[in-house]
């Protein structure tokens, strides 16, 4: 096979001497490079390269955002079977339970005693999957580890008062509903 060169003289393109004249430059250059360790610059290489480099970064985010993407999952699925295990009965009462979710004010329908251990702090409501169910404190700590947006109310089993509270005299009834 001819090279570019013999088939740009067959095409009359180019003549002899400018062809002899590129070959010349181009052994010159060569001596040069190896004389003194100095490559030329391979723009297309270089270019090649970044475009490379580019591509494999935009996989390590892509990789990334997937993995986070899953391990959020993970965790919504231990909340789940969290909540599914051990959820507590509402039982058949007729007291409405007030509590606030947003910003909103939400009522559930829960016996004596299950208000009561509301009221204790020894029962907590958490909003999962658009329901409402009840769970053990020690539970929803572990919930509101992984996601605290899905604990909505939790009463604390001691009331600390503050030093500089001007309410602190004016006592606050258990059982008061409203």
């Amino acid at each position: 096979m001819a090279s570019l060169q013999d088939q740009f003289l067959k095409a009359g393109l180019i003549d002899k001497n400018k062809a002899k004249l590129a070959a010349q430059d181009k052994n010159k250059q060569k001596k040069v490079e190896r004389r003194t360790g100095a490559e030329t610059v391979d723009e297309a290489r270089l270019a090649a390269l970044e475009t490379q480099r580019k591509n494999a970064e935009r996989a390590r985010e892509l990789n990334a955002q997937r993995d986070a993407a899953a391990k959020q999952k993970a965790i919504m699925a231990q909340i789940a079977q969290m909540v599914q295990k051990n959820r507590q009965s509402k039982g058949n009462g007729d007291i409405a339970y007030n509590f606030t979710h947003g910003t909103k004010i939400e009522r559930m329908y829960v016996s004596a005693a299950v208000q009561a251990h509301l009221v204790a702090g020894r029962l907590v409501i958490v909003c999962q999957g658009g329901g409402i169910e009840l769970v053990p404190r020690v539970i929803a700590d572990k919930i509101a580890e992984r996601d605290a947006s899905l604990v909505v109310r939790v009463n604390k089993a001691s009331a600390e008062v503050d030093a500089d509270d001007p309410y602190a005299a004016f006592q606050i009834p258990d059982d008061l509903m409203w």
